[in-house]
């Protein structure tokens, strides 16, 4: 019977004109809708699971024989958008990451001609785990280049997860097998995704540390790798330690989380999102290869953890849940039986479906007779369980370490976050202007409000260091600077709060009052006198005039902006001459006005305290 697809394939129509405004076919596998379910490729090599590693030899290849027939059982494939049997890779893809000559080797070994060559069996460590077993680099060639097509897939963007349950091999180094693995499928996918992904992450919730990954992207910023494994020092491989970060550009992209024996679906689950989310946050990957080893179960044949099938599928599903391209590989896993109904409901997990606890019939039946046919047993044994040797007080450290790492990851690597100028002749010309001209470019300011060597200066009133404006001119926070008189000379205002003439300066408010650079002739003036206005007169008159400084002038004087402005504009001497002329008849023809004594009271206080500066009182009025 012939599968029928939804979608239109255009197998009726004999000519492009027959198509209307469809003319170009497009794959069927390309997502119509945004919102429409992931698009999940599965990837099943025909004859994987038919190879042997030995008798006695913990990796058993038959796992993927029984975990297909599950996923057949369930109807899986129903939710299964592509169902593919890849090609091998070539040499040629192999040798992206392996060594040449060790590709040689495997392709040319097998258990025949093992004493001719045992000087190269033992150079490229086939030994004891890794045996050479007939057909072994067929094998190896089946689940590389499955998971390389689906890297592909991925990239092409014409689905959401590729799933590869035979691939996951983490432990081949370049040029040397390692822990069962004689390819490294994933550092071979990642490369290819590196060729259209900016960043890829890799999380490896194997109870072996992924230390074949690390390793080959250990000085890189593209690639960070996430392992959840057993550490003690002595249990295979013996690396990833808390310390072990990565080098070079590599530096805080490799995370380990060392873990000991026991550890439950609680502490599991809890410290494996935390470090997740906040990895994921920090290094904001593009694309997301997800490790599935399915030896961190219970009861594993070589575990030393206590999880269950739910609790591993629940890290799965968290990974899914970013909604990034998603390479989903298997791994370790050494009770077969454990192992295909780990990875049957994660599958269901991947594609959305719900599936019953019940198993479905298929050939591999008496495979799971002892545990009554259930998809989800009891993983936890009192007498063969190992105790869980993890605390809070680890946990927290571990995860407070991690956390330490991924601060120094202030931006995602490889992405340039300045700003670039069009031009390095505009990008010069820039740095040349001038603040005034930057200001004025800006559209705030009048031409002419400032000058262009404007000193900064404190947006509070109580501001004083070495280059306050206090200390211009000889004007000290102390008081005025005597000097000897002139009668040449006359003060020169330079705030808005007494004077006449100059520009009318900006700011807020509008009042009667002095300014901030108040001449030291009025405050003598109102020091030594109540307020009577020939005494005042005569003493303005005889004081030799203190060369105004320039400032904001910030009070309740006279001026007639309103609020705040810069001061006014410096007096040229025939105005001085006309100022002095027409206050001297102003005083032989009436007497200045007494001050109000409140106004008295203020000036007095403000010459006792310094140069006319604002108080908190004059802020309340």
């Amino acid at each position: 019977m012939t599968r029928k697809f939804d979608t239109y394939t255009f197998s009726d129509s004999k000519f492009f004109s027959d198509r209307g405004q469809y003319g170009v076919a497009e794959p069927i596998t390309e997502r119509i809708h945004p919102h429409s379910k992931p698009i999940v490729s599965y990837y099943a090599p025909k004859g994987v699971g038919e190879h042997h590693f030995g008798e006695r030899h913990p990796m058993k290849p038959h796992r993927m024989s029984l975990t297909n027939a599950l996923v057949l059982g369930y109807g899986l494939d129903k939710h299964i958008h592509n169902w593919y049997n890849p090609r091998p890779a070539t040499r040629e893809e192999l040798e992206t990451y392996h060594d040449p000559a060790y590709i040689d080797f495997l392709s040319k070994v097998t258990p025949n001609n093992a004493d001719q060559m045992k000087v190269m069996i033992d150079q490229f460590n086939c030994v004891e785990d890794n045996p050479i077993f007939a057909d072994m680099y067929d094998f190896s060639r089946m689940y590389a280049g499955a998971s390389l097509a689906g890297a592909r897939k991925l990239c092409a963007g014409t689905t959401d997860i590729a799933i590869n349950w035979s691939g996951g091999l983490h432990h081949a180094k370049r040029g040397e097998a390692s822990g069962f693995c004689f390819v490294n499928d994933i550092v071979i996918s990642i490369c290819e995704m590196l060729k259209y992904y900016p960043r890829v992450m890799y999380i490896d919730i194997d109870i072996h540390h992924g230390d074949g990954v690390e390793l080959a992207f250990y000085h890189t910023n593209r690639v960070m790798t996430v392992s959840f494994h057993k550490y003690t020092g002595d249990f295979f491989p013996g690396t990833g330690k808390l310390e072990d970060n990565g080098a070079g550009m590599g530096k805080h992209f490799a995370l380990n989380v060392p873990l000991k024996d026991g550890i439950d679906d609680d502490m599991y689950i809890v410290l494996f999102k935390q470090v997740i989310n906040d990895a994921v946050d920090h290094f904001k990957p593009s694309a997301i290869v997800l490790q599935c080893g399915a030896d961190s179960l219970g009861l594993d044949r070589l575990g030393a953890f206590n999880l269950s099938i739910a609790a591993h599928g629940e890290c799965v599903n968290h990974v899914r849940a970013f909604n990034v391209p998603l390479l989903v590989l298997g791994g370790g896993g050494y009770t077969v039986k454990n192992v295909a109904r780990c990875w049957t409901y994660e599958t269901s997990v991947l594609t959305g479906t719900k599936i019953p606890n019940e198993l479905p019939m298929t050939v591999y039946d008496a495979q799971f007779a002892t545990s009554h046919y259930k998809l989800h047993p009891p993983l936890t044994d009192g007498t063969l369980s190992p105790q869980n040797q993890n605390t809070a007080g680890s946990l927290q450290r571990i995860m407070i370490s991690i956390r330490e790492k991924l601060r120094y990851l202030s931006h995602a690597p490889s992405v340039g976050m300045q700003e670039l100028p069009p031009g390095l002749e505009e990008w010069l010309a820039q740095e040349t202007k001038t603040p005034l001209e930057l200001e004025e470019e800006r559209g705030t300011a009048r031409a002419g409000d400032t000058r262009a060597e404007d000193r900064t200066m404190a947006n509070n009133e109580f501001f004083d260091a070495e280059m306050d404006v206090d200390q211009d001119d000889n004007v000290s926070i102390d008081g005025p600077v005597e000097s000897k008189p002139s009668s040449k000379e006359a003060p020169v205002s330079s705030t808005r709060g007494r004077g006449r003439g100059g520009r009318r300066a900006r700011g807020r408010g509008r009042g009667r009052g002095r300014g901030r650079g108040a001449s030291a002739a009025a405050s003598k003036a109102a020091k030594e006198g109540d307020g009577e206005s020939e005494e005042s007169s005569s003493d303005s008159s005889d004081a030799e005039p203190v060369p105004a400084r320039r400032a904001r002038g910030r009070g309740r004087g006279r001026g007639r902006g309103r609020g705040r402005g810069r001061g006014r504009a410096h007096k040229t001497p025939e105005e001085v001459a006309e100022d002095s002329s027409d206050e001297d008849d102003a005083s032989a023809k009436e007497a200045t006005p007494a001050r109000r004594p409140s106004r008295a009271a203020e000036e007095e206080e403000d010459a006792e305290s310094g140069d006319g500066a604002t108080t908190p009182m004059d802020l309340e009025a």
